[in-house]
């Protein structure tokens, strides 16, 4: 098969690219690829024929977004209006990757595919733009919704709470609840789906919930790590954005694809830093 895939950089980019090995594969950045440029977009589908792209660039500075308005729509929703136009034109199929930050996290039951989408944020308004988006210009789509994204590359949640490790005590929010997901798990999913027809909207996540509090000390617990970790309210830590108080995605799709618990894919990356290390 042949894949296009954007944001390679990216830490679900660099998954990607494991998952992916065996395909005919041009993974791009945006060097090499500048997704918000309807000419450079079209250009390089037409001339690679692609069977499949895969979108994983995104502006994902979640509290910028809230006063780079402009800059958050034209990444997140600009440039997957013009990818999925340009495959759209040859016949491809395109996987966007959204995110749990579409819904106003007030439901306790968790989200499914179907249920009413209200975000709250820059960020979230910006990434459903993208999601209709592509609905709206390929038929052959799938949207991809993760939560709480992680990898050994790049920066995230856990690579902080890493370096934090030789503080006193560490302090997390408690009241705040979600997917934890491994990367290495999302692209292993991701490209099982491209190899079915089940076109549409789908979460993909790793089982279970848990708290950002809970989450941390779990990584510590797998770890061996003896600092002791604090739960706190979301008002100790102010932010500009607004974060959803449950993200927790489930799926009313039949696929067959399953992720594994979320314990299960921290202990992926807790091995991964056992082996190489992980500096801060």
């Amino acid at each position: 098969m042949k894949v296009l895939l954007t944001g390679a950089d990216g830490q679900l980019g660099q998954a990607m690219q494991q998952s992916l090995v065996g395909h005919d594969l041009l993974a791009t950045t945006r060097d090499s690829l500048d997704i918000t440029d309807q000419s450079n977009v079209q250009t390089l589908v037409r001339q690679f024929e692609p069977d499949v792209l895969i979108n994983t660039a995104a502006y994902t500075q979640v509290d910028a977004a809230e006063s780079d308005i402009d800059g958050a729509y034209l990444v997140n929703e600009t440039g997957p209006l013009y990818l999925s136009q340009a495959t759209s034109e040859t016949g491809a199929a395109i996987v966007h990757v959204s995110t749990d930050y579409v819904f106003d996290g007030k439901s306790k039951k968790g989200w499914l595919e179907s249920d009413e989408t209200r975000p709250l944020s820059v960020y979230g308004k910006s990434k459903l733009a993208g999601e209709q988006a592509v609905r709206n210009t390929n038929p052959r789509h799938f949207i991809v919704r993760t939560a709480w994204l992680y990898h050994y590359s790049g920066q995230n949640f856990l690579r902080t709470m890493y370096g934090l490790a030789d503080r006193d005590e560490v302090r997390v929010v408690d009241d705040q609840r979600g997917s934890p997901t491994n990367a290495d798990d999302l692209a292993e999913a991701i490209s099982r789906l491209i190899k079915t027809d089940s076109y549409g909207t789908h979460h993909l996540v790793n089982s279970g919930s848990a708290s950002w509090y809970e989450l941390t000390r779990e990584f510590y617990r797998q770890l061996g790590i003896k600092t002791p970790v604090i739960p706190v309210s979301t008002g100790e830590f102010p932010r500009p954005a607004p974060r959803p108080e449950s993200s927790v995605l489930m799926t009313e799709q039949h696929t067959g694809i399953e992720l594994p618990s979320w314990q299960q894919g921290l202990a992926r990356l807790v091995e991964q830093i056992r082996l190489s290390g992980w500096s801060d």
